[in-house]
């Protein structure tokens, strides 16, 4: 909900406007789940001010008699998206599934016979999960009062289609929101893929040794989407490794920075791809930033082979030389792929 203005918070989260609420819960990011607004901000130009929502399918007891009531940051809530005429996905696209009351973002990794059903892969989880055509939904972002990317008309529902032309992009209030799928039954809790999900595909686990160049991936706030150069130094239990950063260094600045992580944030080092003249706008990348690499998309191509990157993550957009981005690639089930475009930012 970055960027949006006071005009449109008081347009879009007034009392008893639906609304998507995200979660940054540890096994929840990634999550939308729908809800109403019971009481509106009261400081409109701060995106940590305060809003009491009601959620439509988490319940407050056991029973399922209370719906859920919280109070969340503004930061967390958007408009739901506009319901879409979509019967089908292909490889690569960036999806919202629909599983445990909620909508979880990932990306098709696969299209499953003939039946329109989809595999899908949580990169929080690792995990790759079957779904219907009818559980998925296009993956969009909700910048500055508009989607992206953007909807074409063909891709709306008749309903919406319907909507008058000489309305503004920003004015449609009128056009419904996508359908939920029918819930499996009421939670009083939210339920996270990892704990609830039992994968229906082999997900190939990769193991590392001692000595072997990885790059790692950091999930706390402000570091989300980077990943650091490391070599592992030692195997553990459970799946866990030693690494020692390759450019990280500890409090005291004495040695480089050595950190126990898990199989779900560590990776092989990229393998080079063909070779990038030159990138286009909305094309996925990795920028070379704070000792890091950030995914974020080129938003603007500049002079001097020099680009404008935005960064979901931070809402900000920042400037590189050519030699300071890599194309993204995501380390899907022990494969490396790369995506032809980018979601748009």
């Amino acid at each position: 909900m970055a960027g949006v203005n006071a005009d449109l918070i008081s347009q879009y989260f007034k009392k008893g406007a639906d609304v998507e609420i995200s979660s940054d819960e540890e096994g929840f990011r990634g999550s939308l789940y729908a809800g109403t607004v019971i009481r509106p901000p009261g400081n409109l130009t701060s995106r940590s001010a305060k809003v009491m929502v009601e959620y439509k399918t988490l319940m407050e007891d056991k029973a399922g008699k209370r719906r859920l009531r919280e109070e969340v940051e503004l930061v967390q809530l958007r408009p739901p998206p506009p319901e879409e005429n979509r019967p089908s996905f292909k490889f690569s696209d960036e999806v919202d599934a629909y599983y445990n009351d909620g909508w979880w973002e990932g990306i098709i990794t696969q299209v499953v016979g003939e039946d329109n059903k989809y595999s899908v892969f949580f990169r929080g989880s690792r995990e790759q999960i079957t779904f219907k055509a009818s559980n998925l939904r296009l993956h969009r972002e909700w910048a500055n009062g508009m989607w992206v990317p953007p909807l074409e008309p063909a891709e709306l529902s008749p309903a919406a289609a319907g909507t008058p032309k000489s309305e503004s992009r920003r004015s449609k209030t009128s056009i419904p929101a996508a359908k939920t799928p029918k819930s499996e039954g009421r939670r009083s809790k939210k339920r996270s893929l990892s704990n609830e999900v039992e994968a229906n595909e082999e997900v190939v686990e990769r193991t590392f040794n001692p000595g072997e160049h990885v790059e790692v991936k950091n999930d706390e706030e402000g570091f989300e989407g980077a990943w650091f150069g490391a070599t592992v130094m030692k195997n553990l239990k459970e799946g866990k490794y030693l690494v020692e950063y390759q450019t990280l260094r500890n409090d005291d600045d004495t040695n480089f920075l050595r950190e126990e992580v898990d199989s779900l944030h560590i990776r092989p080092v990229p393998p080079d791809v063909e070779l990038i003249d030159r990138f286009e706008v909305d094309d996925e990348v990795d920028a070379s930033c704070n000792e890091g690499w950030w995914r974020g998309a080129v938003s603007k191509v500049l002079k001097n082979d020099r680009y404008s990157v935005y960064f979901k993550t931070s809402d900000e957009e920042l400037k590189f030389n050519h030699s300071d981005l890599r194309v993204h690639q995501e380390w899907i089930n022990g494969k490396w792929n790369t995506a032809s475009k980018a979601l748009k930012f």
